[in-house]
């Protein structure tokens, strides 16, 4: 059995009462204190996770923009210096490679932030369509990411630094920030619903960031999250998740993302003939929101049905810390998947009744 593979905040994690499991070959805290106590914490404060493990790739050279156009289904030809998009990269049959960020560091210099899971995948599939003059450097390994999330980061962030982080819009990012002293590029992209940063640092400077940071944090409420609230809390907001919403069997469309999905730009794309083809005619699946009548948690991979008629599956499921409510994204059959269509999941055994129900679950009040 293959020895699990830790981040630099690894030996932080017990002085903070880390619970850890294997998360994709990596030895990752799933929670600190609990995951209700740290999910709120997000919603309501702020909180700190550890997100080294994702994978990094930097790309570039005159061509690298154009590889960058050909692999994602979003247009990167529109990204400012110091601006990042989301994107699926797709396969030719539409299916997804992966969903990813990309950073628009110079010129002709680009930073791709890709799913640990699929760093070797994604890193050969870049490659595999590498044409002109452009380089490729997997920088995984040096780098360090730390995602400061909720409606009170900025106000402890900012205890660190003289940058004006108010300057750092949204799926912006900046550059060589001194944060008490380590360097850093700081992002505000979020993956949990909530305001926040990411934080990239080299891996040697890491340790010493995180507990700068929950010590800047602390009159305010602060907590060190593991993967659990992360889950919950980018469920709650229908951010999709790779290997449960996302997979290779299944289209950005019918995931619902289609406003990441540019068919008109330019350039041709990986995948765009097919996903054409589910625009103009219809995806024969589609992610829905659902939420339990009968008592019971829908779960990943639990069958949905209509009567004796199979028409799709669990995603994710929970019962939502916000909401108090037993809630799930499915993927089902198109012509079910309108608003208060009554279906059932069957959780041991039994078939449960549920309604299809709008999502996002949760959406944060803007700033007045």
């Amino acid at each position: 059995m293959a020895e699990l593979k830790r981040t630099p905040l690894y030996p932080h994690y017990a002085k903070y009462g880390a619970k850890t499991i294997d998360f994709g070959g990596w030895e990752l805290p799933v929670q600190f204190s609990s995951i209700i106590e740290e999910h709120e914490a997000v919603r309501n404060r702020a909180g700190l996770f550890d997100v080294s493990h994702m994978g990094e790739v930097a790309i570039k050279g005159p061509d690298a923009l154009k590889l960058i156009q050909y692999l994602i289904t979003n247009d990167a030809s529109k990204l400012e210096i110091g601006q990042a998009i989301y994107s699926p990269m797709c396969y030719p049959d539409g299916g997804i490679v992966d969903d990813l960020l990309v950073y628009r560091l110079g010129e002709e210099a680009y930073l791709l932030v890709i799913n640990a899971s699929n760093i070797e995948k994604d890193v050969e599939w870049i490659e595999k369509h590498a044409e002109g003059n452009v380089e490729i450097k997997n920088i995984s390994n040096e780098t360090a990411q730390l995602a400061l999330q909720g409606p009170l980061a900025e106000q402890i962030l900012q205890k660190l630094t003289d940058q004006p982080l108010h300057e750092i819009g949204f799926f912006r990012f900046k550059e060589n920030i001194s944060i008490d002293g380590i360097k850093a590029l700081v992002s505000r992209t979020g993956y949990t619903g909530e305001d926040g940063f990411e934080i990239y640092c080299d891996p040697s400077d890491a340790g010493a960031l995180w507990e700068k940071l929950l010590a800047a944090g602390k009159e305010e409420g602060i907590l060190p999250c593991g993967l659990g609230a992360r889950d919950t809390l980018r469920f709650e907001a229908k951010l999709p998740l790779y290997g449960q919403e996302l997979s290779p069997e299944s289209s950005p469309l019918e995931a619902g993302l289609g406003l990441w999905v540019k068919l008109d730009k330019e350039s041709d794309f990986i995948g765009k003939e097919v996903l054409r083809e589910q625009k103009q005619n219809g995806v024969p699946r589609k992610l829905v929101g659902i939420e339990m009548i009968d008592r019971g948690i829908p779960r990943h991979g639990y069958p949905v049905f209509i009567g004796e008629e199979e028409i799709g599956a669990v995603t994710t499921g929970t019962q939502s810390p916000t909401l108090k409510k037993n809630v799930g994204l499915a993927l089902i059959k198109s012509e079910y998947a309108k608003e208060g269509q009554e279906v059932e999941v069957v959780i041991r055994g039994k078939q449960l009744r549920a309604v299809v129900v709008k999502t996002p679950f949760y959406r944060r009040a803007k700033k007045s």
